[in-house]
């Protein structure tokens, strides 16, 4: 599951063009196996109250809002992650967690079918 993680992530975050431009040269790789890495992390943490992952997948899927305390710690998980192993900028950080929704959609649809 982490390999497809990391390929949604590589596709969602390269074809945004905000949000590869704010991520520096050569750091490509690395940033996106952080951001499929803290997915995995969280997705997995969070999947027993919904019934498993796929439970959780749907629950992400159904309701990705401000208020989803699953999509809140995958995005406070993943700006604080870049900000001090990459030494990100807010700007970049900002992109990348505003391009997650869209990306959590897509790994929750991806999951569930």
């Amino acid at each position: 599951m982490f390999d497809q993680i990391l390929n949604m992530v590589k596709e969602h975050l390269g074809n945004n063009p905000q949000v590869a431009s704010s991520i520096p040269p050569g750091q490509e790789d690395e940033v996106h196996r952080e951001v499929a890495t803290q997915i995995h992390n969280t997705l997995n943490q969070n999947s027993s109250p919904f019934g498993g992952m796929g439970g959780m997948l749907s629950q992400l899927q159904g309701s990705l809002t401000s208020n989803n305390p699953v999509a809140n710690a995958i995005e406070g998980g993943i700006v604080s992650s870049l900000a001090s192993k990459f030494g990100l900028p807010p700007a970049a950080t900002g992109a990348i967690a505003a391009s997650l929704p869209g990306l959590l959609q897509k790994i929750g649809r991806h999951q569930t079918v």
